[in-house]
């Protein structure tokens, strides 16, 4: 679990794309440098987003680490499509003690999104992205979460449909902490979506279908409460 604030900004020192080490496991791996500042403390086995993609530490030095990445991986993110020198978004899994600034984030990226349009906004950056997969856009909402190359934003427009999009604007000093504000209109982006609209989809449709065990009874309770409360601000 994450949380969507970007702690550093990482670069790919390697991309092999058959690993016959231990640590790469006869499969594609990722190295990254520039790291030290995240691997104070760090064990093999820890979790690791790079771009928003969970991925686990198999091998890791004073300043670098490697992670395997597995076949559908690939072919879910953009994470294919790194190089030698590529600059990454990187953040250590949650402890307990974390401070949970962004969302919950799972470092389960949905689907890709390409970059439609950058537009200067006084000294903020509005990005407009297209998903690979329409489908996800019934998950994006006005002033939600959306977390983009594992930095999470706020969405600021969003248009539903198969030429549906969505916009974030990107404030000037999170453009100096996240790899987005540096990539240019046609790159793509991995992009998750806020996890609590799938379980309220999925409850929704298990309570008409009928399968829903329960679950729609504490969600029904949930918006009870929302509605009595907002009724007592209003002194009906």
């Amino acid at each position: 679990m994450f949380t969507g604030l970007v702690e550093i900004i990482g670069t790919v020192t390697a991309l092999e794309q058959l690993d016959k080490t231990a640590s790469g496991g006869g499969g594609t791996s990722l190295t990254i440098g520039d790291a030290q500042d995240i691997l104070e403390g760090a064990q093999l086995g820890d979790s690791i987003a790079i771009n928003g993609t969970c991925l686990t530490v198999t091998e890791f030095d004073r300043t670098s680490f490697k992670v395997g990445v597995a076949p559908e991986t690939l072919r879910k993110t953009n994470l294919g499509s790194l190089k030698e020198g590529s600059k990454i978004n990187l953040e250590r899994a949650v402890l307990a003690s974390t401070r949970m600034g962004g969302h919950f984030v799972q470092g389960h990226v949905d689907t890709t999104a390409t970059i439609e349009s950058i537009t200067p906004d006084g000294n903020a950056l509005t990005f407009r992205f297209k998903p690979r997969d329409p489908a996800v856009l019934r998950y994006v909402v006005y002033k939600g979460y959306v977390t983009i190359d594992g930095a999470s934003l706020t969405v600021t427009k969003v248009e539903d449909g198969p030429e549906g999009f969505w916009e974030v604007m990107i404030i000037a000093y999170t453009q100096e902490k996240v790899v987005t504000a540096s990539k240019n209109v046609g790159e793509e982006v991995n992009v998750e979506v806020d996890q609590v609209g799938k379980y309220v989809e999925k409850s929704v449709a298990g309570y008409f279908e009928g399968t829903a065990n329960g679950e729609f009874a504490i969600l029904e309770k949930m918006v009870s409460k929302l509605v009595d409360e907002r009724l007592k601000a209003l002194g009906k």
